[in-house]
């Protein structure tokens, strides 16, 4: 995984709140500035652990450094993370930072894994996809490209929506999340709701350790890729595209040449002749 470390103003801010802290919580913000990129792939509890501390007291921590969280505190840390060393000019820098980000991608993602989801999309009585924020779009578009193959989806954008079709799924229905904190509460209630009714869960996400990823059965995790805006998370949404493009290609090889010639109508009726 090409990883370097990140940016002083996070741990800046992590130090000089530090000296507040009492000998539990120090410990925490110890190893965060001693190990800050394993820290970002770290669960809490892992974290936890590390320090000699219980989990309340790591989250207890990352608040009193002015975080929301360990969640909160993580995403900092993975947004601060640069890819590599800026050397370039920025036009350049962009390209590059999405060939890096899909690298990751590929570094990351269990082939195994996905080899499962596919299965589970392929033979699911119904599937609910769930996801929100800058998530929304491609799963939106992965739900478009799965009409194509003559796959019935359903994919509510409204987060409400989203819970009323979880909690009809029963055994035998997939509940298929996407988020990039792998926090997000909307999906998370909603793929929490899933499971606790029998159904399947599969989730994509940056984060292998995340609260989502223990909920799912399914936990396909594409890396904390760098962050280079405050709050579009744009680099990971290409790693997750992948992923899901990877899924698509998989089920359309159950599609045979004349259902996809079936639906060339629909593109050529929607190209104006004038």
């Amino acid at each position: 995984m090409v990883i370097s470390r990140p940016d002083l103003s996070v741990l800046a801010r992590v130090r000089a709140s530090s000296s507040l802290l009492g000998p539990s919580e120090s410990r925490v913000a110890a190893l965060i500035i001693e190990r800050p990129t394993e820290v970002v792939v770290w669960s809490t509890a892992e974290l936890a652990e590390a320090a000699g501390t219980s989990t309340a007291t790591v989250i207890r921590a990352c608040q009193s450094l002015g975080f929301r969280g360990f969640q909160h505190l993580r995403l900092e840390l993975a947004r601060s993370t640069p890819l590599r060393p800026r050397e370039e000019e920025a036009g350049s820098d962009t390209f590059d930072d999405a060939v890096e980000a899909v690298r990751l991608a590929q570094e990351c993602v269990n082939p195994a894994l996905l080899r499962e989801a596919a299965m589970a999309l392929r033979h699911a009585r119904r599937v609910v996809l769930v996801s929100n924020g800058f998530s929304g779009p491609p799963l939106q578009d992965f739900a478009m490209r799965l009409s194509i193959l003559g796959r019935p989806v359903e994919a509510p954008v409204d987060p409400l929506a989203q819970q009323f079709a979880v909690n009809s799924l029963g055994e035998g229905d997939l509940c298929f999340g996407l988020s990039y904190s792998g926090a997000n509460v909307q999906t998370l209630r909603a793929c929490a709701a899933a499971a606790d009714r029998g159904a399947r869960v599969a989730v994509v996400t940056s984060f292998a350790r995340s609260p989502i990823g223990r909920t799912a059965d399914i936990v396909i995790a594409t890396g904390p890729a760098a962050v280079t805006h405050d709050v579009d998370p744009f680099l990971a949404r290409i790693g997750h595209t992948v992923v899901l493009h990877a899924l698509h290609s998989a089920l359309a090889s159950d599609v045979t040449p004349s259902d996809a010639a079936g639906m060339r109508h629909v593109v050529a009726e929607a190209i104006t002749e004038e």
